[in-house]
């Protein structure tokens, strides 16, 4: 039978390969987590000690998966997100600390709007797993907050997500880009989107974790548009934003002029970039009319 402290030298030295020694170590540690129970602390304790014949079938099979390049949040089901644990597999995106930035930036605009988000009704364009409509309803449990996504699984991953946190939001199974669907979305105070905007032909310079295993729908544009999603929303806007309204966008660093300047195109002169915590323009504001 092979120890936990075997354990976590053996996935670590395989995962070398895919991963940086330290990622590769923090995932090591975070499946023996997931497979023993037992923290960092408490393995280190008991390096020696055996895995039960269940725990190292479970070991051996989420070490396969991820020598493959599967990513760990789809290993063990599961990812962090504004302090919330949420339910993930390959049907939603996995939920990734940039985006808790865009949140964040949300409710600091909606608070000061409204008490609380009083009155306010939001729209999040691409539900995912759930975590930015969940995350606002948490935060701002006065609004109004509705979802929409073209992929039925991923409403379902959102669904188990918002039952599991004992949130209410609206989620609502529609294609963005067919405009034919927007009569089906009422008028909002703020929209928010983290909408795709990787053109197919640059599939090949993402890690192969994300190109493999997360959706393509979330990723990649149709005809290689990546600003297809943008242009869209701000012609949605001009007739289901309401006035004095704003939209916050993840986007793209290598886009994120041409982004910005979509929405001045479409007229709505008030746009601003702002950067991640690595330094990236990764988020837009855009102000309505």
């Amino acid at each position: 039978m092979l120890s936990i402290g075997d354990a976590f030298y053996r996935l670590k030295a395989e995962l070398t390969g895919l991963y940086d020694e330290r990622e590769a170590a923090a995932i090591a540690h975070e499946v023996l987590e997931y497979i023993s129970g037992m923290t960092k602390t408490e393995r280190l304790v008991k390096k020696e000690l055996l895995f039960t014949e269940g725990q190292e079938r479970a070991f051996y099979a989420a070490s396969q998966e991820l020598i493959s390049g599967k990513p760990l949040q789809y290993v063990t089901n599961s990812a962090w997100f504004l302090g919330n644990k949420y339910y993930v597999d390959p049907a939603v995106l996995i939920p990734r600390p940039e985006t808790e930035e865009l949140v964040l930036w949300v409710v600091e605009h909606a608070l000061q709007l409204a008490e609380k988000g009083e009155g306010l009704k939001i729209l999040d364009i691409g539900t995912g797993s759930g975590c930015i409509p969940i995350s606002l309803k948490q935060k701002l449990p006065a609004a109004s907050v509705t979802s929409c996504d073209i992929s039925a699984a991923a409403l379902e991953v959102a669904r188990k997500n918002a039952t599991s946190l004992g949130v209410e939001v609206g989620l609502i199974h529609l294609d963005f880009l067919d405009k034919t669907t927007w009569d089906d979305l009422a008028n909002y105070d703020i929209i928010v989107s983290n909408p795709p905007y990787i053109p197919a032909s640059e599939r090949e310079r993402l890690h192969i974790n994300v190109r493999e295993y997360e959706p393509a729908t979330a990723l990649f544009v149709p005809h290689d548009d990546a600003l297809v999603f943008y242009d869209a929303i701000a012609v949605f806007a001009k007739t289901h934003l309401k006035e004095g309204g704003a939209m916050f966008f993840e986007i793209d660093n290598g886009h994120a002029i041409e982004t910005r300047d979509v929405f001045k195109d479409h007229g709505f002169a008030n746009a601003e970039l702002r950067k991640d915590m690595f330094g990236n323009d990764r988020m837009l504001f855009v102000a309505g009319n």
